[in-house]
């Protein structure tokens, strides 16, 4: 039995909304990222980290973790923002800020935030996305960087499965790409660790929905430990 064709207007909106997502979720977008290793660096000088196989064991627990901390956050966010409650955004980004560990995790989040803030309203207009800047410079909110992606992906109308899928991708590629600067490993060991690890992406989704933002959590002990080493290390290439 023949399938039924889609409208072409249809058709060529869902082209042009999965086109955008993919501009977001580039790991080359220019927020920041390249300077933060997400604790790697400390993981290699510790011997945590040593070849393709614990690389890829610690980005899992990375996403993980992410998973549980901002990817609970930015559910809440998407859908304060959808429901067109900017209260529910501040209060979102309040929850996970005061929950970040470490100063240079905070600064992390917080600049990468702002910095996607600038870089969405450069190029398009974001309502919602530039109350929440204003807001940010006005201290009135921290400005994480999960709860930017929340609004920006529900102004251009993607579910909250979609902008999960987004932030989890960019928080591995951060750690792969780090990881090509600073250990011996090629870019299809990376890519093959990438693969892998987003296979669990739609568990992930799934084991965090329904949590309330009192919910947000992590239990990293051994991530807790590199934060603070690459806090006092001399010698160093990235932020944590």
């Amino acid at each position: 039995m023949d399938q039924p064709r889609r409208d072409e207007g249809t058709a060529a909106h869902e082209m042009v909304h999965l086109a955008r997502l993919m501009q977001f979720a580039d790991s080359t977008l220019p927020v920041g990222a390249f300077a933060f290793s997400n604790g790697l660096e400390s993981a290699l000088q510790t011997q945590v980290v040593s070849n393709p196989a614990s690389l890829l064991e610690y980005v899992t627990l990375m996403t993980r973790q992410a998973a549980r901390m901002d990817g609970i956050a930015l559910l809440h966010a998407h859908r304060a923002a959808v429901a067109g409650d900017f209260a529910a955004i501040v209060m979102a980004d309040h929850e996970l800020a005061c929950r970040r560990v470490g100063e240079e995790q905070q600064q992390m989040t917080l600049r990468m935030g702002k910095k996607f803030a600038e870089l969405a309203l450069k190029i398009s207009d974001f309502p919602d996305l530039g109350r929440w800047l204003a807001a940010i410079r006005a201290e009135e909110t921290p400005g994480c960087l999960a709860v930017g992606q929340a609004i920006a992906f529900a102004q251009l109308g993607a579910d909250e499965g979609e902008a999960f899928v987004v932030h989890q991708y960019g928080i591995a590629s951060m750690i792969l790409s780090a990881a090509l600067r600073l250990m011996r490993i090629d870019h299809l060991d990376t890519q093959r660790i990438l693969f892998t690890v987003l296979k669990r992406v739609q568990e992930d989704y799934q084991s965090i929905r329904g949590l309330s933002l009192e919910e947000m959590s992590t239990f990293a002990p051994v991530f807790d430990v590199l934060v603070a080493h690459h806090t006092t290390t001399h010698v160093r290439l990235f932020m944590n």
